[in-house]
Order: structure tokens, then C-alpha cells, then sequence
């Protein structure tokens, strides 16, 4: 028994197979998963952008805190007498 593996798409809950649709439908049709899958490569880069811009941040906002603590040990009056 041969499997029919067949290229299909869901329309408003029914299956259209590929051998039923016009060249133009197939043709949009590889239009509309080549954009999803895009999409999707978007979004999973645009994740590790966000976790990469968090770091950052969170390094820049560290750093600045250090030096402003080394700036007022800096600026105290010494109790020197």
C-alpha cells in the first residue's frame, strides 16, 4: 500500500490538496509558508536579541553603579586631623 503524501492546506477548517488548486493558489500558497516561516526565524532571533540587549543593559547598569560608588569614595571629606 502506497502513502499519498500529498501537499495540502487548511482553509477555514477544510483540506484543499495541492492537486486541486490552480497554479495561482499553489503559487500563494508557497508565498503564505515561506512568510510564516520567516516570521518564525524573525521571532527566534528577535528573542535572542532581546536577551542580548537585557545583558547589556543589565553590564551597563552595573558598571555605572561601580564607578558612581568609586566617584563618592572619591569626593568624602578624609577625617584627618
Amino acid at each position: 500500500m502506497k502513502e499519498n503524501n500529498e501537499n495540502a492546506v487548511f482553509i477555514d477548517g477544510e483540506e484543499i490538496k495541492e492537486s486541486d488548486m490552480t497554479d495561482q493558489q499553489k503559487y500563494l500558497a508557497r508565498q503564505v509558508q515561506d512568510l510564516m516561516n520567516k516570521r518564525s526565524k524573525l521571532e527566534f532571533e528577535l528573542h535572542q536579541i532581546v536577551a542580548a540587549l537585557n545583558a547589556f543593559k543589565k553590564d551597563l547598569v552595573q558598571t555605572t553603579k561601580e564607578v558612581a560608588k568609586e566617584v563618592l569614595k572619591e569626593s568624602k571629606p578624609s577625617k584627618e586631623k
